[in-house]
């Protein structure tokens, strides 16, 4: 049993490598398309994929476009020279027999990323970013004394992205990679749809009771934030329980059992392996000019760190804030109504964007409910902006009340109609006629004397109990900001 005083004893460090797939129409290196996730296997592969002698590869420029806007998304800036090199290991899904892959001169150097851990920043340092390959996928059948090879992700854009060890608790570790994900959803570099492994995080972690860095091991290929987490939290117990056996812990690669929430080993790991690492003789450098590397930083979009900024003017509190963001659709659309009709409109948007979400900060893809695996906006959705900021100015002006403005959302969330004709169709339209209105007051006022005597005589309370009976005879229609000013004025308040 590991108890809270053997974890004081030991300091934890953590790495994180993570692989991100590009959002290009088409592979790495080839013209076969990079969409693998309901395809029948090996059906999106051609002959480069394949490795057939005599292909050659041809890099995908939108590729090094979008590495570029990554880096600027990791507060690094892409570098001039980069080149890509041949990564040789022997296993059935690498038909090629090597990775195409950036050793020593990769297209990101340094940068970092700031998280939030119990109201502390925190900043993570990024080591590098490289392009590279992705390879196939061996599955292995239960019972079967066979394998079988799946080369649809073979050739698959990656961008591996290599963290410094600077992250010492799960919840750092489960910060860095939420913050990670948000960073390339925002640039627009992935899809990032974990549960189609468009991101996957390997963990390093280690323990020790000096200031030497402990023995690591690497859980690789979690897709997900709790996975994250929990792998983290299991590897450290693990960890120090071995130690405090007097046993040494064996530096290896390990897989995620997410039904038994444990780890477990899947093969050592020596110092270094000797990959015989090589400049690709088929690939020419990259070299990128300033005013290349100039026009993909004045097109950067706004980045979370941007959005959290805005919805701060705009009057939002860090934990809503915090949510918004976590949807860049809902984010984008709160920006772009506050740009175009204030910070009142934004507000009251931002918290009727929020009302549908169910958002669950452990899920694996980490979206609302309302919305698609990858993060992107339901399809059903047919509301425009300007729809809106119609809506809202008709609560601001009295014309609906905010439990029929949402009523008249959902309709407009769904069909896309204008807002004004829903709510005269659903008769949710209030009155602010204050001559009819004011027949009614007084004819609740007359019904209920004893309320009405109770807010003569100061009792406030008894106004509220006043204006409910007015919004019960003009079935929820009249303004009751009106409803009040009237019960006051015939009362001679």
């Amino acid at each position: 049993m590991i108890t809270k005083e053997m974890r004081d004893s030991y300091t934890v460090t953590i790495g994180i490598e993570c692989h991100v797939q590009f959002k290009t129409k088409t592979k790495l290196f080839s013209g076969a398309d990079n969409d693998a996730r309901e395809a029948a296997p090996n059906t999106l592969v051609n002959h480069i994929d394949f490795g057939l002698p005599g292909s050659l590869p041809v890099l995908n420029k939108e590729a090094v476009n979008l590495a570029c806007r990554a880096a600027f998304a990791l507060g690094s800036e892409p570098q001039k020279f980069s080149k890509f090199d041949r990564k040789h290991y022997f296993y059935p899904d690498l038909p090629m027999g090597y990775q195409i892959t950036q050793f020593d001169e990769p297209i990101v150097l340094g940068g970092s990323i700031d998280v939030e851990v119990d109201g502390e920043k925190k900043t993570i340092g990024i080591t590098r970013a490289h392009m590279e390959a992705d390879a196939g996928k061996s599955t292995h059948p239960a019972g079967a004394d066979y394998s079988l090879v799946d080369l649809n992700r073979a050739g698959t854009p990656l961008l591996e992205i290599v963290s410094e060890p600077d992250m010492h608790s799960a919840a750092e570790a489960k910060a860095y990679a939420r913050e990670l994900w948000l960073r390339m959803k925002y640039a627009d570099v992935s899809e990032a749809n974990l549960y189609y492994g468009n991101m996957r995080f390997d963990v390093n972690v280690s323990v020790s009771k000096t200031s030497e860095l402990g023995t690591r091991t690497e859980t690789k290929n979690l897709n997900s934030f709790r996975s994250v987490e929990k792998a983290v939290l299991y590897e450290v117990d693990r960890q120090i329980e071995q130690l405090e056996k007097g046993e040494k812990i064996v530096q290896e690669t390990r897989g995620w059992d997410d039904t038994a929430q444990k780890t477990f080993s899947q093969r050592a790991k020596e110092e270094a392996h000797d990959y015989r690492y090589m400049p690709d003789p088929d690939l020419p450098p990259i070299v990128l000019e300033q005013s290349y590397i100039d026009e993909i930083k004045a097109a950067m979009p706004a980045l979370p760190d941007d959005y959290r900024r805005i919805l701060s003017e705009v009057g939002l509190d860090a934990k809503v804030t915090s949510d918004i963001v976590a949807v860049p659709d809902t984010a984008m659309t709160v920006k772009r109504v506050y740009e175009a009709a204030g910070a009142s409109h934004a507000k009251r948007v931002a918290f009727w964007l929020l009302q549908p979400q169910v958002e669950d900060q452990d899920s694996d893809v980490v979206i609302p409910a309302h919305e698609a695996s990858s993060g992107q906006a339901p399809a059903g959705i047919q509301s425009n902006d300007s729809q809106l900021i119609q809506l809202s100015q008709m609560v601001e002006d009295n014309k609906l009340s905010s439990t029929a403005a949402k009523e008249v959302l959902a309709e407009v969330l769904k069909t896309g109609r204008d807002p004004e004709a829903i709510a005269a169709e659903k008769n949710l339209l209030q009155v602010s006629d204050e001559g009819e209105i004011a027949k009614i007051v007084a004819q609740v006022l007359a019904e209920n004397a004893k309320a009405a005597e109770d807010v003569k005589n100061g009792e406030m309370k008894a106004i509220g109990f006043l204006v409910g009976q007015v919004m019960k005879l003009s079935q929820g229609k009249a303004n009751p900001a009106l409803a009040t000013d009237l019960i006051k004025k015939q009362l001679g308040l």
